[in-house]
């Protein structure tokens, strides 16, 4: 029996590559319903009859449907995707450029600016996801690809929802090791621990065997050049980091490179309008080639291979964020985590991990003090908690948190608007 899936933002230029994923795994999860909700009928129009054309080409079977009702939409859904973004790129370029005022990194998912998309993001999730219980299928999975992906799982979690949280990150590196050693994919697995954008690669396993001390040794600049970090830097680590430690480890490095102008959330702004355009046109029945240029690469093999996996029970092993229950020895069984985890029909199970080095354990310690302040913040509305999760924000600190808060909530009145006067 097919299933029904719903993706709350459908009218993301992402939208395209989910739509590849699924189709690609037709016999694997087999669908009968593909559900695109969206608030932006304008965008939902042309990144919808994209998603048809492709359809059509590869003689798809199902039901595509557009629509802006979001019970319309959850009913009876037995998976559902988040991937919204709250205010927009033009609230994202606010969250990249205000935190500078203050001294500090301006960035999407972490720091300041991670906060801001938490506080307005949080809420909007938690309200989706009551929906969800109520409308869709008993069992119904949520998925989040929404962003930051470990705030939002971690806000869900506790909120006592069915959720796991994807992030590309992982499943990049793999893909990248797999070309690297000439093997398939699924021959490479990686020892990745930490917390979402706040991750190492511990090891590195080509058929059960360990490549990473030949890789730090032999390919250590193609590291060094692609996450913009000191070659001598990843050998002194002895793992491969993710690009966003590049934040934590060069933060002065990196506020100087801010300072000088340049902003993601303007190339993004510019990619998106160059997508819409070619979405627009009647001929265009596949993804072009522009997309990957959007951020997000193997967004759609991540997302499309979970639910697979989640629906017909596989048992592989795959990159998610996920309570804890112990696989991190260095934090709480409550904690969200990201993590290998088994995936079958009734989850996600985080395998075991050793205890993490003392200066990794120190840093994830600290940013996971920081999401759970934040998570309560953004439920409550409280503006102590959201000073005290600023403060506590290795890349923010207590020193300019208030001030940092108050410009905030003035810059963007309309999403943070629950926040009681100070």
């Amino acid at each position: 029996m097919g299933t029904r899936i719903t993706v709350v933002g459908g009218g993301s230029t992402y939208t395209p590559e989910l739509v590849d994923g699924f189709v690609r795994r037709a016999d694997r999860l087999p669908i009968d319903e593909l559900v695109l909700l969206d608030t932006d009928p304008d965008r939902l129009d042309v990144v919808g009859g994209l998603a048809q054309r492709m359809l059509d080409r590869l003689d798809w079977t199902g039901r595509l449907q557009l629509t802006g009702d979001r019970d319309a939409a959850l009913d009876g859904a037995d998976f559902v995707l988040f991937q919204l973004r709250v205010g927009g790129q033009a609230a994202r370029l606010v969250d990249e450029t205000l935190p500078l005022r203050f001294g500090v990194i301006g960035q999407e998912t972490t720091g300041a600016g991670g906060f801001a998309k938490a506080m307005r993001t949080v809420p909007v999730v938690l309200e989706l996801a009551e929906l969800v219980a109520r409308r869709s299928a008993p069992d119904a999975w949520i998925v989040d690809f929404t962003n930051p992906v470990g705030i939002v799982t971690q806000a869900l979690i506790d909120a006592g929802h069915r959720a796991i949280g994807l992030c590309n990150v992982g499943i990049n590196l793999q893909r990248r090791m797999a070309t690297l050693f000439e093997v398939e994919p699924e021959r490479v697995e990686l020892e990745h621990v930490g917390l979402n954008h706040l991750t190492w690669e511990r090891a590195v396993r080509v058929d059960g065997i360990d490549r990473l001390p030949e890789l730090l040794d032999e390919h250590a600049e193609l590291f060094a050049d692609e996450f913009r970090l000191p070659v001598d830097m990843i050998r002194t680590i002895g793992a491969i980091p993710s690009y966003y430690l590049r934040y934590y480890f060069l933060t002065r490095t990196v506020l100087e490179e801010q300072r000088a102008g340049h902003t993601r959330a303007r190339d993004v702004m510019d990619i998106e309008a160059r997508l819409l355009e070619l979405y627009r046109d009647q001929s265009l029945a596949e993804k072009p080639a522009l997309l990957d240029d959007r951020g997000g690469a193997f967004y759609s093999e991540a997302a499309a291979q979970l639910i697979a996996s989640l629906h017909d029970g596989a048992g592989d092993v795959q990159i998610v964020d996920v309570r804890n229950d112990g696989a991190m020895p260095d934090l709480p069984a409550s904690a969200v985590v990201e993590v290998p985890a088994r995936i079958d029909r009734d989850g996600a199970h985080p395998l075991p991990l050793a205890p993490l080095a003392p200066e990794q354990r120190g840093l994830v310690q600290a940013l996971k003090a920081y999401e759970d302040l934040t998570v309560a913040a953004a439920r409550s509305g409280d503006r102590t908690l959201a000073v005290r999760a600023l403060g506590a924000n290795p890349l923010v600190g207590l020193e300019v948190a208030r001030p940092l808060l108050e410009a905030i909530l003035e810059a963007d009145r309309k999403h943070l608007d629950r926040f009681a006067i100070a």
